[in-house]
């Protein structure tokens, strides 16, 4: 094989593994339904206690078998840091932050969301089998960052 040879291989080989990407990446998109979060709303984190529905966090029915979670991260905490859903319910998650960039993950789950201060974050979810989920924060936030978590109760 002369050196012609190994460029074209080389660059079918590139061809081909751009395309077996984007696909993964339409697939990822449109069929799982994965996407980068938007901006939900703005509130100002130094009032966001007060503000609705930040002032009073937690579980909320909306519907029959949907929810809405409301939770408030600050240093080291979410609140509430432990909500219990009924198997099979649909929740959304509305959250945001007071002081510093926390993470929200809810392991086992495609919820992953970052927490930004002054930003409102959402994301809709359905807890088909019952378990305990852990909420994780993934953005370091501090000496502390290690013990800010909570759960997600499926029964």
């Amino acid at each position: 094989m002369n050196i012609l040879s190994y460029e074209k291989s080389f660059l079918a080989l590139g061809a081909v593994l751009l395309v077996c990407c984007l696909l993964a990446l339409g697939y990822a998109s449109f069929a799982m339904g994965i996407h980068l979060p938007g901006e939900e709303g703005l509130i100002d984190p130094e009032t966001a206690r007060e503000t609705p529905p930040f002032d009073a966090p937690g579980l909320r029915q909306t519907g029959d078998g949907t929810y809405e979670a409301v939770i408030l991260a600050s240093a080291w905490k979410f609140e509430p840091n432990e909500i219990r859903v009924p198997t099979g319910s649909e929740v959304t998650l509305t959250a945001t932050t007071v002081d510093v960039i926390h993470g929200l993950h809810v392991t086992g789950t495609r919820v992953n969301m970052m927490l930004i201060p002054g930003q409102i974050a959402r994301v809709t979810y359905t807890f088909r089998q019952p378990g305990e989920h852990l909420i994780l924060c993934h953005e370091y936030c501090g000496i502390n960052h290690h013990t800010m978590f909570g759960k997600v109760i499926v029964e």
